[in-house]
């Protein structure tokens, strides 16, 4: 059997026993620095591991429980699976039991044990007294029916009652899942003598190996895995569920801090806002008032931020709504991250809630479409949460990869719903598997429309035209970026709608229609160009000799080079397209008896001046018939 590895978390106002419990369960002392000797309180986070059996190992993470060292302590608690709440028998519940136990259920941490230590240095009246003020403490959290386990650090009684606890817990806790997105929040940085800078964190979700490349988040600093950690054994290969030490070559200390996150590059986004369920708590000292400033803290990191209130001026204690939190600093989130605020001054824990929508789009919707959209991200099917997360993307497209990111789904569920939702035609993917992403029917069909309106607006204005070239109605539609675009024609086309002649769109339906006296310039012009033979006039010429200088001669005249009965030669110059053959064709036959051909050559070959000779050979070079060699031309093949 694999072996299973589950994160556990004390949890507790300070002096009641922490760090005294973790050394007695595991024989690690996890206050490492001097300060922490000397003042007889943990100030950092602290880990240990415990072997509970062949195919269970438990990875501990001791926090600070003084009030001051709030901020350390949910750096620590974010990736547990189950928590302890240490309390001292001599004291009982106290301000930090409280206030670590609210973390605790903002995080939706939902397994947990109770250690009741010291019981050696009470007596068995007091005991009791104290466990029935803990029974109506815990009363409607989520430690209600939790194990209550006396203990004593000094005279080992309980501990074994403890190991067996968490050993029944630990088997219930369901396994964190390795195929989700690789993400460490990194809550320690250090250098490791002979290896460099080393950081540590709690795996979230996915995997990681030797050898990987990866991210330092929201920096984005580059790095590659050079050497793993499990609990000080080295390994091959790290999984979700594991704490786990990374080595990273090429980054310096001071370049990184807890709080950054490490990730794979291209599968997460920082972000400078998000969009979330916001609850505050019962006993919040006050209303949150709408834009309020608050500390944010996610995973390891703590960012400051304005808390706007989407549906109200103020929130209530107990009260939950929809918020838009606008950082000061960039943070990384996939939907579905739990988070705590702390009021900013004061610091104290008032509240917390779900990230919905960790890359919002910058420019806000109608805010009761926005309560809609959030709404469903809550409490939406899987299949509403993708169809919704879709509709968002909106021309810009949504890839696998983004959808995994924005999704609260794994990966498995997400595919099934997406097939689904293309098999019903709501979602249309781009490229032949969605390699290029996918965009919503709505979307589609909208821009579809606005398509067709435009060809038919440019035939209005323009009805001698043939069609409208295919660049310039991209321009019209800047959101939509080439492979829609295609899309978007190739459907339209399909559906006969519209008609794409070479470079030009045209409505299915339109044929240029011309007057009798159109027609009558259109021919004029013509003879003109095939009159001129190998001296064609230029354009404003032609019109005059034709009889129309205007806009409609001009019309028609790009009509003729659409058709092919005039050849662009460069700007200006054009020749009909019978001397634009027999031209051809004289060259042709000159390279059958000769290598090269030069200017004076052409020209005397054609009976032109170098005014016409020279750009006829630049555009034959152009369409590479032939190829320029110093002064002379060559065949190109």
């Amino acid at each position: 059997m694999a072996m299973k590895h589950i994160i556990v978390g004390t949890a507790g106002h300070i002096d009641h026993g922490k760090t005294s419990l973790v050394k007695a369960l595991t024989g690690i002392d996890t206050d490492r620095l001097k300060e922490e000797k000397e003042r007889g309180i943990s100030i950092e986070l602290g880990f240990a591991n415990l072997v509970l059996s062949d195919d269970l190992h438990l990875g501990i993470v001791d926090v600070p429980g003084h009030e001051r060292f709030v901020k350390t302590m949910l750096a620590g608690v974010g990736g547990i699976d189950l928590v302890v709440l240490v309390i001292g028998a001599d004291e009982g519940v106290m301000p930090q039991t409280r206030e670590h136990l609210h973390i605790c259920e903002l995080l939706q941490v939902k397994r947990g044990i109770v250690a009741l230590t010291k019981v050696d240095i009470v007596e068995p009246d007091w005991l009791e007294m104290v466990q029935a003020d803990l029974e109506a403490f815990l009363a409607g959290t989520f430690l209600e029916a939790a194990p209550v386990i006396p203990v004593s650090s000094v005279t080992g009684q309980g501990l074994a009652q403890l190991r067996t606890a968490l050993r029944e817990m630990s088997e219930t806790v369901e396994p964190k899942r390795h195929d989700g997105i690789f993400r460490l929040p990194i809550d320690r940085v250090f250098t490791m003598k002979g290896f460099g800078t080393v950081v540590t964190g709690t795996l979230w979700s996915g995997m990681v190996k030797v050898g990987d490349e990866v991210v330092v988040l929201p920096r984005e600093l580059r790095s590659r895995v050079r050497r793993l950690q499990v609990h000080g054994q080295t390994v091959e290969q790290a999984w979700a569920g594991q704490r786990v030490a990374v080595n990273l070559p090429g980054l310096e200390v001071d370049q990184l801090n807890r709080g950054d996150l490490l990730a794979f590059a291209g599968t997460l986004k920082p972000a400078m806002a998000f969009d979330v369920s916001l609850a505050l708590l019962k006993d919040a000292p006050r209303a949150l008032r709408n834009r309020a400033r608050v500390r944010f803290h996610l995973g390891t990191s703590e960012v400051l931020a304005r808390a706007v209130l989407l549906d109200r001026e103020e929130l209530n204690p107990g009260e939950e709504t929809f918020a838009h939190l606008r950082l000061e600093a960039p943070a990384t989130a996939l939907a579905g991250d739990r988070y705590v605020i702390r009021s900013y001054s004061p610091a104290l824990t008032i509240g917390g809630g779900s990230v919905l929508d960790p890359t919002p789009p910058v420019r806000r919707r109608p805010r009761g479409q926005l309560l809609e959209h959030l709404n469903v991200l809550q409490t939406g099917t899987s299949g509403q949460q993708v169809e919704r997360l879709l509709l968002q993307a909106g021309p810009a497209l949504i890839s696998m990869e983004a959808l995994r990111a924005t999704a609260s789904l794994d990966e498995t569920t997400l595919k099934g719903e997406l097939a689904r939702l293309i098999e019903s035609g709501v979602a249309i993917p781009l490229g032949a598997k969605g390699e290029l992403g996918y965009v919503h029917r709505t979307t589609y069909d909208r821009l579809a429309a606005e398509i067709l309106s435009r060809v038919e607006e440019f035939h209005r204005k323009e009805p001698l035209k043939d069609g409208l070239p295919k660049e310039e109605l991209r321009t019209k539609l800047p959101s939509v970026g080439p492979a829609l675009f295609a899309r978007l024609l190739q459907g339209l086309a399909e559906s006969q709608r519209i008609a794409i002649d070479r470079e030009k769109v045209r409505h299915f339906l339109h044929r240029p229609t011309f007057s009798t006296d159109e027609q009558a310039i259109k021919v004029r012009l013509e003879t003109i160009y095939r009159s001129a033979g190998f001296q064609p006039p230029d354009l404003e010429s032609a019109l005059a000799q034709a009889g129309s200088n205007n806009k409609t001669g001009v019309t028609l005249f790009h009509r003729l080079a659409d058709e092919g009965t005039v050849i662009k030669i460069k700007d200006n110059l054009y020749l009909h397209r019978d001397y634009y053959e027999r031209a051809k064709g004289v060259l042709l036959d000159h390279f059958k008896g000769h290598a090269t051909i030069t200017v004076p050559e052409f020209k005397d070959l054609l009976g032109v001046s170098r005014k016409f000779a020279i750009p006829f050979l630049e555009h034959f070079d152009s369409v590479k018939l032939t190829r320029r060699q110093g002064d002379e031309r060559v065949p190109y093949a």
